[in-house]
């Protein structure tokens, strides 16, 4: 199946659009999918970070707005 969607052509904010409607329609599934090992991993080590204090965590607006900076 190919539902190839050129991107070249969106704007930041489209792309973001397409995101979260995609996110939206993932979310409504009822389809169980796993995550493989290579992202446990990642959000183990996120994890560590916070609360080692390393890093922080934003809002989807906080970090929403920051992508819509960039596009500008």
């Amino acid at each position: 199946m190919s539902n190839e969607i050129s991107l070249d052509g969106l704007t930041v904010a489209e792309k973001v659009q397409l995101l979260e409607r995609v996110w939206s329609e993932l979310c409504r599934s009822t389809i169980d999918v796993s995550s493989p090992d290579w992202h446990r991993e990642i959000l183990e080590e996120r994890q560590r970070r916070l609360l080692s204090g390393e890093a922080t965590v934003s809002t989807w607006h906080e970090a929403k707005a920051r992508l819509m900076k960039l596009g500008q």
